[in-house]
């Protein structure tokens, strides 16, 4: 980044600053996802402390079925930052050989509201979002967890899975997607990526047999998965559904499971997963076990017995994209070497 200019004299002109924009491959050098998933941890920390505003996510539907705009604004007193994300989801893009989600995040000053860095808001999303789960399965998977089953074949399930080798000794996973060629193909890349068995498989029961680990990254409207496949001691981190409308986890296993979301007011707004069994009437509210920041600092433990079921429910929280945003642009800035 190169520094703003010197102020001129009084009445002078304001000084000039350079605004940086930070790509994909710059986001992803700048924070490594181990790395990434601590800076999570910080995040979810930092909301727990009460040392957030963040207000919930406004959702502006547009003209069609399939398109819709996500402002979610934040500001930290912790990090001392503000942050701005705008969301373009336009379901009918990956037809037309684009991404499904366009976005950008701008990082502020939070002393002077001086814009510090643009950022790629699609690359900084599947990172924080891998991440998180990430963060999420340190606290509440089995510390022996090794096999991965994986919902979902495109950029968000890649980092789950990338977050999931990061924080345990994974050996194999296992591809459940709507379309089995790019499945298999994501399993191929993963598989060089990570250094691990990884396949493609027909089924979703097929995906659950011997996995420790459940990671959903789809837009699905329904569940992914017979509850009835799914083994005690288990883990799920559930981060596609993000609309009351989306549903990717069986409402039986919501009630038999231990659930922890990344903060409970989003969830109960905008969590399908769990607004449904809410709506139908066996399961309420009132047994959301904790926030995730409330197991980070201690205050709520997380897995609590070996054959505990453990659902990690996450809707995405501007929380998450400052933190990862002021992460990024200070190591961009620091000596190499330094973090």
């Amino acid at each position: 980044m190169k520094p703003a200019r010197e102020p001129g004299p009084p009445g002078s002109e304001p000084p000039a600053r350079t605004l940086t924009y930070l790509d994909a491959a710059a986001i992803r050098s700048a924070l490594p996802m181990r790395a990434a998933v601590e800076v999570m941890k910080t995040a979810f920390a930092d909301l727990s402390a009460g040392a957030v505003v963040m207000p919930l996510r406004a959702h502006v539907e547009l003209p069609g079925e399939r398109s819709r705009l996500l402002l979610m604004p934040c500001f930290s007193t912790a990090a001392r930052a503000a942050s701005v994300k705008t969301v373009a989801q336009f379901d009918d893009n990956p037809a037309r050989g684009l991404p499904r989600i366009q976005a950008l995040v701008t990082l502020h000053d939070g002393d002077t509201g001086e814009p510090r860095a643009i950022l790629d808001g699609a690359a900084l999303t599947a990172l924080r979002t891998g991440a998180a789960a990430g963060a999420a399965t340190d606290l509440l998977a089995r510390r022996e967890a090794a096999t991965v089953a994986i919902f979902g074949a495109g950029v968000q399930a890649r980092t789950q899975l990338e977050a999931m080798c990061a924080v345990r000794q994974v050996r194999a996973a296992r591809v459940c997607g709507r379309h089995h060629d790019r499945a298999e193909a994501f399993a191929r890349a993963c598989a060089a990526a990570f250094g691990i068995d990884v396949r493609a498989v027909a089924s979703p029961a097929e995906a659950l047999r011997g996995a420790d680990i459940v990671c959903t990254a789809t837009p699905s409207t329904r569940p992914l998965f017979d509850d009835r496949d799914l083994a005690p001691g288990t883990h799920l981190n559930a981060v596609g559904a993000y609309l009351p409308s989306m549903r990717e986890i069986p409402g039986e296993t919501v009630c038999r499971a231990r659930v922890v979301v990344d903060q409970r007011e989003s969830a109960l707004a905008e969590a399908g997963d769990l607004l449904t069994p809410i709506r139908e009437g066996f399961w309420s509210a009132d047994r959301i076990a904790a926030e995730l920041g409330e197991v980070v600092r201690g205050l709520k433990p997380g897995r609590t017995g070996a054959e505990e079921i453990t659902l990690f429910k996450s809707v995405g929280l501007a929380i998450q994209d400052l933190h990862t945003a002021a992460a990024i642009v200070r190591r961009q800035r620091s000596p190499p070497g330094t973090s």
